[in-house]
């Protein structure tokens, strides 16, 4: 019996790229699709690399033939854009999915994991820290969408008993991330820190966020692919909860330095305070995380220093 190959959707994203050189590390059999080339990061000999469209029905069937399981990490929307255009957002991100669900179901894929936003599909909290149990009111067109990609995965396996995992992730952040783009605070932040910008921060500071790094998501993911038990949606966060002012003082203990932040209003979509009850996936996945978030933040930073430094020896 040949070993298991999974399908890996988004593989240029930081998680992805995490959990491509993860599985390749593991010796594991998997594809990579993305709509893009592979990133330098992903430094893999051989790698079965499907570049493609995702809305595309032909090409994403080509990178699903020969796969037994599917690693979905593709969304094409964050959060703080998610309300202008939701029919925007639905048709992106739920009906792409629905696409993904029937094929998957007709060429015999066995299980998927899904990233899903622990951050959002439960929109204001009534305790803290938030189980998978408690009431899922979205505050964006985001949470809503990936809300919605559960009860489909939930549909297909009770119509054609198609297995799966959800993962509702809090706020990652990895040596990946993007540290010029529109969502993740650690990575803009130290983007800006390390570039002497001034650092935009919506609200007063006091909104607190549940930091989760990339590799202990990774590490959920795998487990959650091998798992076989009764539930199918667990929360992955650190469990611990900090402020964006924490999260700046983190910033400007690890580089030594004082940032300047600009303040502004806040945003409307912003819970006061989210995170995780992590206690289901610490005990039927026999995961938990590793790597403290001062950890995490260092790690993050010496990648960024280092990238540019090469950038400058070029």
């Amino acid at each position: 019996m040949r070993p298991q190959r999974s399908l890996v959707l988004g593989a240029n994203g930081f998680i992805g790229t995490t959990l491509c050189k993860t599985l390749h590390k593991n010796g594991e059999t998997f594809r990579a699709f993305d709509c893009r080339p592979p990133r330098a990061e992903i430094d893999i000999d051989g790698l079965d690399w499907f570049e493609g469209n995702f809305f595309n029905e032909d090409q994403l069937l080509q990178a699903l033939i020969g796969c037994d399981a599917v690693y979905h990490l593709i969304s094409t929307t964050i959060p703080a854009t998610s309300n202008r255009d939701p029919m925007a957002d639905c048709k992106a991100n739920v009906l792409g999915s629905l696409k993904l669900l029937e094929l998957a179901q007709q060429v015999g894929i066995r299980k998927i994991v899904f990233v899903s936003s622990g951050g959002t599909v439960y929109g204001i909290p009534k305790s803290i820290p938030i189980p998978e149990t408690a009431p899922t009111d979205p505050l964006c067109a985001y949470g809503i969408s990936k809300l919605s990609i559960e009860k489909y995965l939930y549909l297909y396996h009770f119509i054609h008993g198609l297995e799966y995992c959800v993962l509702r992730v809090s706020n990652p952040y990895g040596v990946y991330q993007a540290m010029d783009g529109d969502q993740g605070v650690v990575g803009v932040f130290l983007g800006k820190a390390l570039s002497g910008r001034p650092i935009d921060v919506w609200g007063d500071g006091v909104v607190v966020r549940d930091y989760i790094f990339a590799n202990d998501v990774v590490a959920a993911m795998l487990k959650a692919m091998h798992y076989k038990g009764k539930y199918r949606i667990f929360n992955v966060g650190s469990g611990e909860g900090r402020s964006l002012k924490q999260v700046l003082a983190t910033i400007e203990h690890v580089l030594e330095t004082v940032v300047e932040v600009q303040y502004s209003s806040e945003r409307a979509y912003d819970v006061p305070v989210s995170v995780l009850d992590i206690s289901r996936a610490t005990t039927y996945l026999g995961w938990q995380p590793k790597v403290s978030f001062e950890e995490g933040v260092k790690q993050v930073a010496d990648y960024y220093m280092n990238r540019v430094e090469g950038k400058k020896s070029d």
